[in-house]
């Protein structure tokens, strides 16, 4: 039996994790998850849940994990100016803590990055609070295979959509929060300048990636993204909604690099489209 430890399994992409990993009999999943965006109702039949903070990991979890998914981070750029200390003790007090957890158990850590570092030329790991820390995490858990010898994969989400998105409140995502508009006959809306140009990637092409980095990665740089691009404002035009210009937010980067070359030598590839994606939603709501 593998022992499986995924962070913030309670949330959007961790209980999409725990409900691909639980179809594995030989898998037995726990999660950590202090619900501050994470849900009850993302509980997966099969997986046993534990109430707590990363920056306590030590004294909560018990045993040895034979792999530790860490998803259980701030994970919001222009909303971590307000919530810089919320930032500060879950992406760097929570992330060190559970680096330690792994180094002292000797189980492979598979980090999530944010793909944030590689936005406007290298600038977006200092454009905002949420950017800095993953950058500075991502730095923390290559001198600690260095220093220590930790196990280690790292990985980039690029903009994330699909099922169990967050669609409303503050920490509401993109996709989520255009479909909710939509539904609702209001005017989408637009931070400007709108032309910030994205890789938006299904929760599902995400998964199997992180999967297989777990399985078979080692070491840093396997993006999970699609190749196809659209600006924010593209985005709502497929909507076919009005749409309504916002003031711009600070952190907002215009675009980034997508760099999936090591995860696609591990016989990975995206099977999804927003456009697709989009056409349903109107389809199913029009």
């Amino acid at each position: 039996m593998k022992k499986i430890l995924v962070t913030g399994g309670a949330g959007f992409i961790g209980s999409n994790l725990c409900e691909a990993l639980s179809t594995n009999p030989t898998n037995k999943i726990y999660v950590l998850d202090n619900y501050v965006t994470g849900l009850v109702e993302n509980h997966i039949d099969g997986v046993e849940y534990i109430r707590g903070e990363t920056s306590k990991i030590n004294s909560i979890i018990n045993f040895s994990p034979d792999i530790v998914f860490h998803l259980g981070e701030y994970s919001r750029v222009e909303q971590s100016f307000e919530d810089i200390e919320l930032i500060y003790q879950s992406n760097i007090v929570g992330t060190f803590q559970v680096i330690k957890f792994c180094q002292k158990h000797k189980c492979k850590l598979v980090y999530a990055g944010s793909s944030t570092k590689f936005g406007d030329n290298g600038n977006g790991r200092n454009q905002s609070p949420y950017g800095w820390s993953k950058a500075s995490n991502v730095d923390l858990v290559k001198n600690f295979g260095d220093w220590y010898g930790l196990e280690y994969a790292i990985t980039y989400f690029y903009n994330v959509y699909g099922k169990r998105e967050i669609s409303t409140g503050k920490y509401a995502t993109l996709i989520a929060l255009f479909t909710e508009k939509f539904k609702k006959g209001e005017p989408l809306t637009v931070v400007s300048p709108g032309t910030q140009v994205r890789n938006f990637t299904h929760v599902k092409d995400i998964i199997d990636g992180i999967i297989i980095v777990g399985e078979k990665g080692q070491g840093d740089g396997y993006g999970i993204g699609t190749s196809e691009s659209f600006s924010i404002f593209e985005i709502a035009e497929m909507f076919g909604s009005e749409i309504k210009m916002i003031p711009e937010r600070p952190g907002n980067r215009m675009f980034g690099e997508l760099h999936v070359e090591k995860t696609r030598a591990l016989n990975w590839k995206p099977r999804h489209s927003i456009t697709n994606y989009i056409k349903n939603i109107k389809k199913a709501y029009s």
